[in-house]
């Protein structure tokens, strides 16, 4: 009788900040479909967002994330992509993480609103080669231009995409980065530790609100 499969959770992105809509969708995702944890993998290099000055650092989104998965013992970071040179792509990674472990199936997360611009990502039929796409949803209800948007993705590239059962918190790291400028209080939507790393440290003080 072969062994089960590993299952492992992936939520990518730059992490600048982490905040609470990231860690609700981990969360969801690690009970709705029992896996068994969530790599928090922030981006080293990614193509789409070059124009970074005024941010974080890499160790400094590291470090963020860090702080804000430490009391979750199903959430672990994942340094898989801060060290590669060049741009780092979504493909190149679970590939290498699929040759790498065999017997692992992965969980790649993401927000609607990446999603929909999925058409636009290196490879997509790669990724979805390699991973289940796990989707964030709206207030628990079906939403008819995500279902279409799965639809059209999984017939174009063969793949399996799934919907997560999760709140919609609106909240964006460029939101956040707004506040910050502005002086208002990121209370409950950034954790404790990192709100205080942030003040500590004096991150995003002249971060530009146009960026992305």
């Amino acid at each position: 009788m072969s062994e089960k499969k590993k299952r492992i959770g992936i939520m990518g992105g730059t992490f600048d900040p982490i905040h609470i809509g990231h860690l609700i969708l981990g969360e969801t995702a690690y009970h709705q479909f029992q896996l068994d944890k969530i790599l928090f993998m922030p981006a080293g290099n990614p193509p789409h967002k070059q124009a970074r000055e005024n941010r974080a650092t890499d160790r400094q989104r590291v470090d963020m994330v860090r702080l804000a998965i430490a009391s979750n013992p199903h959430f672990s970071l994942s340094l898989e992509e801060m060290h590669r040179e060049g741009y780092t792509y979504t493909y190149r990674t679970l590939e290498r993480l699929k040759k790498q472990n065999p017997d692992t199936e992965y969980y790649f997360i993401l927000g609607a609103d990446s999603l929909y611009t999925f058409d636009e990502w290196r490879e997509p039929g790669r990724i979805l080669g390699a991973c289940t796409i796990l989707v964030g949803t709206r207030n628990h209800t079906s939403d008819e231009k995500l279902d279409r948007a799965i639809q059209h993705l999984e017939k174009k590239y063969q793949g399996n995409i799934q919907k997560l059962e999760s709140l919609n918190i609106d909240i964006s790291s460029k939101m956040i980065r707004s506040w910050i400028e502005e002086g208002r209080s990121l209370a409950y939507y950034v954790p404790d530790q990192v709100i205080d790393y942030i003040e500590k440290n004096k991150i995003y003080k002249d971060c530009d609100k146009d960026e992305v």
